[in-house]
């Protein structure tokens, strides 16, 4: 059997089925950009390679996929932190003009140039630690024209590197001051003229919306939610941060692709979760950052088996991480997720929150070959580490 190159000699973590479904003495075979095979070397078809690489005993595991960012921005919010150190909380910079408002102001000035400019770094610190798939978020422009220009920015990274990014629109991020005292209207205005030019200019694969007492109420949300599904666009919700709106129900009642942050999240949630699939997206860095003391429910999540992946939610004003192996290990240390449970919330679970697990994920037959390759003795260092980078190497298809 042809194939274009071969990994041998690697210890492979698949995340195929539950726990890391290891290979012990593993062979991966590409072809195509695709898995050929994947499993245990004395298992494998015979094998005609143009390239054969010696892992010399490496680990490998699926390229990693952070499946909740705010990467594209213009600014930063250092002040605010130092605002916070001071006693303020987030609601309080807020409704003081700070926070989100904050960064709108600096992003509606900055070029589609400048965009990408100031999103490479925080990108290339996530390629860096194994990174194969990232999605980005809009929701600082809160104009039409500027939240175009973020969506146009974030496509554009996928050119300027080696990485497949998956493009949300998160509108109803915020409300503009524009719309001041008339949230109503400026959510007409998303659902009735930007989400249907959106959907035809295909620069979003899903949409995002902030429930939250200071974001958007439960109504209001249902309204995005269902403009999104009339255009055929999948769903995503920012829920249960700060308070329980019932944002998680909601996300479920819709079928959405995740819930994010659940910190709030009751019991009522976690099952309308469980019976949609609706996965949950933990994101330990706004939780540490703001020092929340709330964590979310992970045992009734466990319970129920609703899926839970990790995300750095890299953000200027809540979540400045860009590193998504410390967000495994804050997953373990605040949340107290299992090791297994960090790793597939990065790789299997992470590529179910973007819609893309027929596609990446897991190693398996006929899936992207996008792989990590790792100096570690075990999986559980990638979680256990903090500032030590262990990658020996990418490998990112474009097929």
């Amino acid at each position: 059997m042809d194939c274009n190159r071969i990994w041998k000699g690697a210890r492979l973590a698949t995340f195929a089925q539950a726990g890391h479904a290891i290979v012990e003495h593993g062979l991966i075979a590409e072809r195509g950009g695709r898995i050929l095979y994947a499993g245990a070397a004395q298992d494998a078809p015979l094998l005609d390679a143009q390239e054969i690489v010696d892992c010399d005993g490496r680990w490998i595991t699926p390229g990693l996929i952070d499946c909740h960012t705010h990467l594209v921005h213009a600014g930063n919010r250092a002040r605010e932190f130092e605002l916070r150190l001071e006693g303020a909380s987030y609601e309080d910079i807020a409704r003081a003009g700070g926070g989100i408002l904050s960064t709108m102001q600096a992003t509606r000035i900055a070029s589609e140039d400048e965009l990408v400019s100031q999103a490479l770094p925080r990108l290339d610190a996530l390629i860096a630690e194994g990174v194969t798939t990232v999605e980005i978020k809009s929701g600082y422009g809160l104009t039409f024209d500027t939240e175009i220009r973020m969506l146009r920015a974030a496509a554009r990274l996928s050119n300027e590197r080696r990485v497949k990014v998956a493009t949300t629109f998160l509108g109803a991020h915020a409300l503009p001051p524009e719309f001041a005292g008339n949230a109503d209207a400026y959510i007409a205005q998303i659902c009735d003229h930007w989400l249907p030019q959106i959907a035809d200019l295909r620069l979003a694969d899903s949409v995002d919306a902030f429930c939250e007492g200071i974001g958007f109420s439960r109504e209001q949300t249902r309204n995005v939610l269902e403009a999104a599904k009339r255009h055929g666009l999948a769903v995503k919700l920012h829920a249960e941060q700060l308070s329980n709106l019932g944002g998680a129900e909601l996300a479920a009642d819709f079928g959405a692709l995740s819930a994010d942050h659940l910190e709030f999240l009751d019991d009522a949630g976690v099952a309308a979760m469980k019976r949609s699939g609706t996965v949950a997206t933990l994101l330990p860095g706004a939780f540490y950052f703001t020092r929340e003391t709330r964590k979310p429910p992970v045992a009734a999540l466990r319970a129920a088996g609703v899926p839970i992946a990790i995300a750095t939610d890299c953000n200027p004003g809540t979540s400045p991480l860009t590193s998504l192996l410390l967000a495994m290990n804050m997953g373990a240390t605040l949340f107290r997720l299992t090791v297994e449970e960090c790793l597939a919330g990065v790789t299997r679970n992470a590529a179910r929150a973007l819609g893309r697990l027929d596609e990446i994920g897991t190693l398996e037959t006929g899936k992207r070959c996008d792989l990590a390759i790792w100096n570690i003795e075990s999986p559980a260092e990638l979680v256990y580490r903090m500032g030590i980078n262990p990658l020996h190497v990418r490998v990112w298809s474009d097929q």
